[in-house]
């Protein structure tokens, strides 16, 4: 009897081949017929089905991790999305003050224009813009010198409550708005962010009345600014409402 045949494997370049007795056999990188010798005898055995599975667990991990990185660049672009949103909210304003106020000028030189028109020329921008401020877009300046500002605003139909008369709300975004572009007219320019605001309410302003709002800084130190805001009725002179306004002015 005679023995079994044995078998030998050979590399020839990137190709691997087996030999068992007469037949020679190719072996391939990805498995295809992987030789194993047991005791002497020469077996083929199939990795086929070894393969393909993990083919399909890879692909599996493969089209895990896509998604996964799919859903983080969504998370990734939603954050900046809101970041811009909130940078344009946050510093679009103090920018566009800033730009304004400081156009026209050169280091060392004052500006051509002269206090008043600078300021009327931001109002002009804020009442344009898109958001909450366009309600300012009525609103007239008078005047304007370091600390203190002065404007009038005619009391329409959209100003008004179901009273007929100034709607609180309104005077509570005057004394906020006028007093800040008081601040910006002091010599350090900043705007701060609020950190009090109170309102008395004196008398209504009806209907087609005109209203003088002064806006004065009391007190600027190096991190708050106190401001009061008094509303009169440029017929009478009544005071409708009078407002204290407290802002941080950051380091």
């Amino acid at each position: 009897m005679l023995p079994p045949p044995r078998c030998s494997r050979r590399r020839d370049g990137p190709a691997s081949t087996a030999r068992c007795g007469n037949e020679l056999r190719p072996l391939t990188a990805t498995g295809a017929a992987v030789e194993r010798v047991r005791g002497g005898r020469g077996e083929y055995t199939t990795a086929r089905a070894r393969g393909h599975s993990g083919m399909r667990t890879s692909a599996r991990q493969r089209g895990a991790a896509a998604a996964a990185c799919t859903s983080q660049s969504r998370w990734t672009l939603l954050f900046v999305l809101c970041a811009l949103v909130l940078f344009r909210g946050l510093l679009g304003f103090r920018v566009l003050t800033r730009f304004i106020l400081s156009r026209g000028s050169k280091a060392g030189e004052r500006p051509k224009m002269s206090l008043t028109q600078q300021l009327r020329e931001v109002m002009k921008a804020i009442g344009s813009a898109h958001g909450f401020d366009r309600v300012l877009e009525k609103v007239t300046l008078v005047s304007a010198a370091p600390g203190k500002v002065i404007c009038e605003l005619k009391v329409e139909e959209e100003h008004t409550n179901k009273m007929g008369t100034l709607h609180g709300g309104l005077t509570a975004t005057l004394v906020d708005s006028i007093s800040t572009m008081a601040l910006l007219c002091t010599e350090r320019g900043a705007p701060g962010v609020s950190v009090d605001m109170n309102i008395t309410y004196m008398s209504p302003a009806k209907l087609g009345e005109d209203i003088v709002i002064t806006a004065h800084i009391l007190k600027q130190g190096k991190t708050l600014a106190f401001a009061s805001v008094d509303l009169t009725n440029k017929a009478t002179g009544k005071l409708v409402a009078q407002g204290r306004h407290t802002k941080h002015l950051g380091n």
